[in-house]
């Protein structure tokens, strides 16, 4: 298993919807408008940014607190091969993003994964994701 710490790339980010009051989007245009911010997605991103970090202290107490992965969590098939052999089983714990290999299949998955929770993204197949279902936080 490998774990990296990870950046946000255009294609490792997910696509989040919300609605704005009309005041709140004005001000954004405006804001946009005189130069502060390239784009509306530039000042949501900043802001989101900002507030992350001032909770950073209590992002971290609580990702230590719930012995979560914090970044990137990759599981091969490889990786869940080896699980079986030695009859371990996983329980997922992940702030960020949590990766199944292409290559596992269901049966594998339901073999050796216990649980998930993910904080985040969970990046697996659909049937891999389907047979977890139950087990997914």
């Amino acid at each position: 298993m490998s774990v990296h710490d990870i950046r946000p790339k255009l294609n490792e980010s997910e696509k989040v919807t919300i609605n704005l009051g009309l005041i709140d989007l004005g001000q954004i245009d405006l804001l946009v408008q005189e130069g502060f911010y390239s784009n509306r997605t530039d000042l949501i991103r900043t802001a989101i940014r900002n507030q992350l970090n001032t909770h950073t202290d209590v992002v971290k107490q609580t990702v230590a607190r719930k012995s979560l992965v914090l970044g990137l969590q990759h599981y091969s098939r490889a990786d869940l091969e080896a699980l079986q052999a030695a009859g371990q089983r996983l329980q997922i714990q992940v702030l960020g993003l949590a990766s199944i290999g292409t290559d596992v299949s269901p049966e594998l998955a339901l073999a050796t994964i216990e649980s998930i929770t993910v904080l985040g993204a969970l990046r697996a197949s659909s049937a891999v994701k389907k047979a977890l279902a139950q087990r997914i936080r």
